[in-house]
Parts: C-alpha cells; structure tokens; sequence
C-alpha cells in the first residue's frame, strides 16, 4: 500500500516536471514577436505600466537621430521624419558607446533611444550608433 501511494506521488511528480518543462516554450510570446515590437525597428511606443493599486505609469519610448542638443534637451528626428524635443536633465544615464558617458558628450547625428516618463525628463538614452547620412537640420 505504501510503495503503490510512492509510485503513484512518484509519476504525478515527474508528469509534472514535464509539463511544466515543455509548456514555457509553447505559451511563450515568440521572439520574433518581441524583436518586431521593441527591436531596432521600433520607432516610438508608448507603455502604460499599472503599479500597486490604482497607480499608473506613462512611458515613452523614442528612437532616431540626434538633430539638436540644448543644456536641458535634445531633438530626435525619428525614421517617419517626425521632431521630438526631449528634456534631459544632468542625471540622466547614457549608455552605449563608451566615450558618451553623460548628456554633455551627446552631439548631433547621433542614433538613440530615449526612455522617458510622460511630462519628465530621459531617465535613460542609450547611443546606438552614428546616423548613416548626416541629418539636415531645417
């Protein structure tokens, strides 16, 4: 009697391991999926993320070519042709290419993406590169 409850806790134990093993690949959003929305195809996004209780967040998510830096912002020509001025504020953080490193480094024809709060300034910009035609400014 023992030895049959053993057994049969045993296999429930291992059906369960697999299922679980093969289901995450199933029920998993494809990465060409993920790749298509947030990858270097991405123009601009807004996330709205909802926190504990009723609080929301209002992310914006932009991507182009550096047309204009200012002390407090910068202005993104996005690949649809479209100007966003961005404020930056002294904290905020650059990544990418090693030799930018803070908003003072960042210079114009310049390839980012810009993470920012609705109504705040960049909390993030991570410099992807140099723009591949020099980006006339009007």
């Amino acid at each position: 009697m023992r030895s049959r409850r053993f057994i049969i806790v045993v296999l429930g134990l291992v059906a369960l391991n697999l299922v679980l093993w093969l289901a995450p690949q199933g029920l998993a959003v494809r990465d060409a999926v993920i790749n298509q929305l947030f990858g270097t195809r991405l123009i601009r996004a807004e996330v709205v993320v909802r926190g504990a209780g009723t609080t929301t967040q209002d992310y914006l998510i932009d991507r182009g070519v550096i047309t204009a830096v200012a002390a407090d912002s910068i202005t993104l020509r996005e690949f649809d042709g479209k100007l966003v001025p961005i404020a930056v504020a002294p904290t905020t953080e650059v990544s990418g290419l090693k030799r930018f490193t803070s908003v003072a480094t960042l210079r114009r024809n310049l390839r980012v993406l810009v993470i920012h709060l609705a109504n705040e300034p960049a909390s993030s910009v991570q410099v992807e590169g140099r723009a591949a035609v020099k980006v006339a400014v009007p």
